[in-house]
């Protein structure tokens, strides 16, 4: 679903209101606002702030005193100033932050304190522009933990508006730091948060926890609808403010009032910018939008991924390059070899395709464009393309285009080739540049320009996975790590200087043959986090699961990305709050990520009733390793049925006098292959058995765990009734999802291989396992 960037009716009002209060702002070109001109924003929104009356000087709060006393400022004024104490502020455009250089002071409620007080601002500030002072009233509220709270909004390049809501005051950072994403900070996209998703996070959340909820022997100081509303209001807000140049709009505290149990805005602090140096465009009425993106016929994309035509550029008549691998590459996924056309002057066939000798030449308008020649030459022949209309789509195979420097003139004519084709109706949709390409199994087609020999290609059942990557080395090291999982589509992207992450999420969102989407990202561009964000929503949505892995999450890895990809940086943790929020899988390391492709996949279709898990292994430390490393689980009481099953196994294999029955089961080294495949299948048929683990100790000499040698033993992990083959035919037999764990080295790495081969999820340490099969579980468990 494309991305609406217009205002409502109610957004346009507001729009026009926040307008109103920052004109003089934008007439002084300045980048803050004062905090009156702040707290009239808040007010428009809905938001309480604090009485208050804004004067010039000392010599105007004196006249107003004097001419009638303290009560003359509440008739005067409409305010209600009762109360021991008052606050007063100087407010000035200069002056961001108040508090550090004295320009907030609580002082008594008397008169003589008020004149004298705003006197000695004046001193002061004499140096700064200054509007006024204000003096406001004191807010009585209880200073603990989660009664100051910061309320937020910034516009951030790659995911539009923003609004989010944490700990306020001086626990702001610290909390943050103590707690994952979530726990104490949520964050929000107004293009995806309804008011019931908004309570759900708000349940899980430690601030709204602390006083909504209530602690040991005290009642809760205000009901969570209330900050429901206060969010929402951020929320319903946050297009008009983006839509005004608004980037960043913070309350910091707003508190709960002990006499009234609603929330006050005490401060906050308004930016503004431009943001058109990021590929933004501002227009009345709409969000900044991103202009190319907007722009992109990306109906067209089933043409890249599933072409019937394609012709290549920069293929080598007599040696091996890296244009004639990708030819030979589309020859053996069995692309039709008359639809396939070699840009080739002086040649007649390539590899029994026919050549021509320049791109106008193309006998028609195929599906898909190959380009791999030198970045040089790249500009011209993509403009022939797109001028001639002789391509659907082009994969953009050459680097050393936007991420290095001094390519900016190359990159200029690229894009108004584009450009002016595209306003004609014509030019084709560009995958790349500095890009290995893709792998579509329903396109026939590989352009990932490896020899078979250094990289073989999964074979067999095609899986229900996408995996999309920024970084070619990073999609084909996946390859090479899970040789037995076949993606349906392996998607490498480089610089995104056209087709984008979003721009495929959304449109292989649509395709229910694929449950599981891996995403490796190091930075969106303009925009681009957003339309992410609510392909990945529909994703999980439909009962589906998103992986994420996002780089450049430091400030030397987002400067790596920026010179690899062309990158906009982002925000990590922005990145990480958002996509968790909806229940996709953030990944915190590669090994994880790993772990993730493999076990979302290979458990694909499968679901676990409840928590209870059924443990077996041979090693009394890896059953130790189980029970610590549970998480949301819980250990399975077997029945007195299994229980009986496993005493007659045990009896069986010679070993009941030193088994207890217990879970998790260790049935000790002196189990044989048959003791091993008896016990776990009757854990996994227990009712009680939800989710079950089995941890192979492949030592023993009781065991078929090595490759045939007939010079040195007599085992074959080949031979049918070998522990692996016996597991495999129970994947096949049981619904219930199980994973394998074989802790050991390279010796056993056969093991594992056919393992694998039968579709089984392998670790190789037990708590690695345990944590992935939690957060499998939980987020199966979710949909």
């Amino acid at each position: 679903m494309a991305l609406d960037f217009s205002l409502d009716e109610g957004e346009l009002r507001l729009a026009e209101s926040f307008k109103a209060i920052i004109a003089p702002a934008t007439a002084q070109k300045r980048e803050a606002l004062t905090e009156t001109e702040g707290l009239a924003m808040l007010e428009a929104m809905g938001i309480a702030t604090p009485k208050r009356i804004l004067v010039r000087s000392s010599s105007e709060i004196e006249s107003i005193l004097l001419s009638g006393g303290h009560e003359k400022i509440a008739q005067r004024n409409a305010f209600d100033f009762q109360g021991a104490k008052l606050v007063v502020k100087v407010i000035s455009p200069d002056i961001l932050h108040k508090t550090e250089i004295g320009g907030v002071a609580l002082i008594q409620n008397d008169a003589e304190s008020i004149i004298k007080t705003v006197g000695e601002m004046e001193r002061r500030f004499a140096s700064y522009r200054v509007d006024g002072y204000t003096v406001n009233e004191f807010v009585q509220f209880e200073p603990r933990l989660g009664h100051e709270i910061i309320f937020g909004y910034r516009f951030a390049p790659d995911f539009g508006p923003l609004v989010s809501f944490g700990p306020g005051g001086i626990y702001t950072e610290y909390l943050a730091a103590k707690f994952k994403p979530g726990e104490s900070t949520i964050t929000l996209s107004p293009f995806a948060a309804t008011r019931e998703f908004v309570k759900s996070l708000l349940s899980h959340n430690v601030v709204a926890g602390l006083v909504s909820a209530g602690l040991r022997n005290t009642k809760p100081s205000i009901d969570i609808d209330r900050l429901v509303d206060a969010i929402m209001a951020f929320l319903s807000a946050a297009k008009a403010l983006a839509s005004c140049g608004i980037s960043e709009f913070e309350v910091n505290p707003m508190v709960i009032r002990s006499t009234e149990a609603s929330l006050v805005a005490l401060d906050c602090l308004v930016k503004l910018k431009d943001f058109s140096s990021s590929g933004l465009v501002y227009q009345k009425g709409t969000v900044p939008y991103n202009a190319a993106q907007a722009s992109r016929p990306v109906s067209t994309i089933d043409k890249i991924l599933k072409p019937r035509s394609a012709a290549i550029i920069g293929v080598s008549e007599k040696g091996l390059n890296n244009g004639r691998i990708i030819l030979r590459n589309l020859l053996e996924n069995g692309f039709d070899a008359s639809k396939i056309y070699v840009i080739k002057p002086g040649a007649e066939r390539i590899d029994g395709c026919r050549c021509v000798p320049d791109v106008v030449s193309l006998p028609e308008k195929v599906d898909l464009f190959i380009l791999v020649i030198p970045a040089s030459g790249t500009p011209e022949t993509l403009a022939q393309i797109a001028q001639m209309d002789k391509a659907w789509s082009v994969i953009l195979i050459p680097g050393g285009l936007e991420e290095k420097s001094g390519s900016h003139m190359l990159i200029d004519r690229m894009k108004k080739a584009l450009q002016e084709a595209r306003g004609q109706g014509k030019g084709p949709l560009i995958n790349g540049g500095n890009c290995l390409g893709i792998r579509s199994v329903p396109g026939k087609y590989n352009t990932l320009f490896i020899p078979e020999e250094k990289l073989p290609m999964p074979r067999g059942k095609v899986a229900p996975l996408a995996l999309l990557s920024q970084s070619g080395a990073f999609g084909i090291t996946r390859i090479s790590k899970h040789p037995d999982i076949n993606p349906k589509y392996i998607l490498t992207l480089g610089n995104q200087m056209d087709l984008t992450i979003g721009d495929y999420l959304e449109y292989l969102a649509g395709d229910e043959a694929i449950r599981v989407f891996a995403v490796y990202v190091e930075g969106f561009k303009a925009l681009d986090g957003l339309k992410t964000f609510k392909a990945a929503k529909e994703i999980v949505e439909s009962g589906r699961s998103l992986i994420l892995y996002r780089a450049g999450r430091t400030s030397a890895g987002a400067g790596a990305a920026a010179s690899h990809t062309a990158s906009i940086a982002g925000d990590y943790a922005v990145t990480k709050a958002l996509f968790e929020s909806i229940g996709a899988m953030v990944c915190d390391s590669l090994d994880e990520f790993d772990d993730a492709i493999r076990t979302f996949t290979l458990l694909e279709g499968r679901k676990a009733k409840g928590n209870r898990l059924g443990a077996l292994s041979n090693a009394g430390f890896e059953c130790v390793a189980f029970a610590d490393n549970l998480g949301g689980m819980k250990l399975a009481d077997f029945s007195d049925r299994t229980n009986a099953i496993l005493s007659g196994v045990l009896k069986d294999a010679g070993i009941s006098d030193i088994v207890d029955l217990h879970n998790p089961l260790d049935i000790t080294p002196m189990g044989s292959d048959e003791a091993y495949d008896r016990s776990f299948r009757a854990i996994m048929a227990d009712e009680n058995t939800d989710i079950g683990i089995v941890g192979i100790v492949p030592f023993t000499s009781r065991m078929n765990s090595l490759s045939a040698d007939p010079e040195r033993h007599k085992e074959d992990v080949n031979a049918p009734d070998s522990i692996s083959n016996r597991y495999g035919s129970l994947l096949a037999e049981t619904d219930k999802p199980f994973v394998t764990v074989v802790d050991t080295g390279k010796l056993y790495d056969p093991l594992v291989h056919i393992l694998e081969k039968h579709g089984i999820v392998v670790f190789r340490t037990a708590d690695r396992a345990l944590r992935m099969l939690e957060r499998w579980r939980r987020s199966v468990a979710a949909r």
